[in-house]
């Protein structure tokens, strides 16, 4: 949407908006707000407004929200007399200057970036989650809503209402969930959105998180994004899809035939680099127990046919040509995530090295044992993340400083750790 400043003053005192929150996404890819009254919202459009941004690390004092003026929207489960609305900001320092820490605004030039070379990209996901019951204090339990499994309706599938509420709020919201259903674990959900604009899909995954939990909360349920929250069960994953233009032309195709050169580069360039990106996909140590479970990827491979691999190519019919990243979960900071893929597949192309899309195939029922595994834990992932010379190239200094440091917080907290599930469940579960 585009709307002036002007405009934006206006809608606010037309209807009743009494509440504007200041939004934006921490290093671990939990959405953080400020919210202000409307009589301070042109301020917030000129000047910024200031917060207290130690909590980024040591050496951040203030930083400014600046709202985006295009990302307006009216939060639908909040009341209609004295309505609240949200912005994505900026994250400026106090002088004005950009701040380098800024994630959403490092994906934003990114993308710019890659316009003047001549490609445009679509990202879209797919992202699970679990629906829990409380207890009798309102506290989550780990008791699933429902005993559904894959594809299933009611009566079996419990979770048909709240997934149905949560559509409708999105859509509300100018959002664009594309499909639901009931996924193979007990209470466990999906919603697929359509493909967007990379840094306006960021920002329909991020705010996501939040409209499930919240209308979670209003029909007396629980909902976790955790990557594992049931021993034994599915995990939740984040699919993550993408379509490629080269001058107007897609790169990718539904076979190898259809493929283009740069399309199997690009492939090649993701596969490459996914060992020392997987940190930034899988970023807790929850996530490592999900991996080659169920239909959850554990090794470096790709197909056409099957959906266990790290990256599916899916037949296309009428819809733009699309590969998707199978292996990360809605625990990663998705405008960190989404750079990394795009740069690893641009340096495939830069390289003009599609080796990699015929050596990693991987065909049904073959053992896997000869294709290089995943990461296998939070340790060895971030290892190979800081020792990454295409990591350190692609996210700014004071991004990977953030991102390392609550990595090592978590890693210390879980070593120390005499129940480790514990201290996942204290850690992930009910924040997440």
């Amino acid at each position: 949407m585009s709307f002036s400043p002007k405009e934006i003053l206006h809608f606010v005192e037309e209807n009743d908006v009494k509440f504007i929150r200041l939004t934006f996404c921490d290093v671990s890819g939990s959405l953080k707000n400020i919210a202000i009254m409307p009589n301070e919202l042109e301020h917030a459009f000129t000047s910024g407004i200031p917060f207290d941004a130690s909590y980024f690390g040591e050496d951040c004092s203030d930083l400014l929200l600046v709202p985006d003026i295009s990302t307006l929207s009216v939060l639908p489960w909040r009341p209609k007399s004295g309505r609240v609305v949200r912005f994505f900001c900026s994250l400026k320092n106090p002088d004005g200057s950009d701040y380098s820490g800024d994630m959403r605004s490092d994906l934003t030039e990114y993308i710019n970036s890659l316009r003047l070379d001549g490609f445009s990209c679509k990202m879209g996901t797919k992202c699970e989650f679990y629906l829990f019951e409380l207890d009798a204090e309102g506290a989550p339990t780990k008791i699933p809503h429902d005993h559904g499994s894959y594809l299933d309706v009611a009566p079996l599938d419990k979770c048909e209402n709240p997934r149905r509420e949560i559509c409708l709020s999105l859509e509300e919201m100018g959002l664009s969930p594309k499909s639901s259903c009931h996924k193979h674990g007990p209470g466990q959900n999906e919603i697929e959105f359509r493909e967007n604009e990379p840094v306006t899909a960021a920002d329909d995954m991020v705010h996501y998180k939040t409209v499930v939990k919240s209308i979670a909360a209003q029909n007396g349920l629980f909902a976790s994004f955790m990557p594992l929250p049931l021993s034994g069960e599915h995990g939740s994953a984040l699919n993550i899809s993408l379509s490629v233009k080269k001058n107007g032309e897609f790169i990718f195709g539904s076979s190898q035939e259809e493929m283009s050169f740069e399309g199997k580069c690009f492939i090649s360039g993701v596969l490459r680099r996914i060992p020392e990106m997987t940190a930034f996909l899988n970023s807790t140590t929850n996530s490592y127990k999900r991996l080659g479970k169920g239909f959850a990827p554990r090794y470096v491979n790709w197909s056409f046919e099957n959906r266990g691999q790290l990256i599916r190519i899916p037949m296309v019919s009428g819809g733009a040509p699309r590969i998707e990243i199978r292996s990360a979960d809605a625990c990663c900071n998705p405008y960190v995530a989404f750079k990394l893929i795009l740069a690893a597949g641009m340096e495939g192309i830069r390289s003009g090295d599609c080796s990699l899309l015929d050596g990693t195939r991987k065909q049904k029922g073959s053992s896997g044992a000869e294709f290089a595994p995943l990461p296998s834990s939070l340790k060895e992932a971030s290892d190979l993340a800081r020792s990454s010379s295409f990591v350190c190239q692609v996210l700014p200094e004071e991004i990977r400083k953030s991102f390392f440091a609550r990595v090592d917080e978590e890693l210390s907290g879980y070593d120390a750790a005499p129940d480790k599930e514990l201290f996942e469940e204290e850690t992930y579960f009910k924040s997440t």
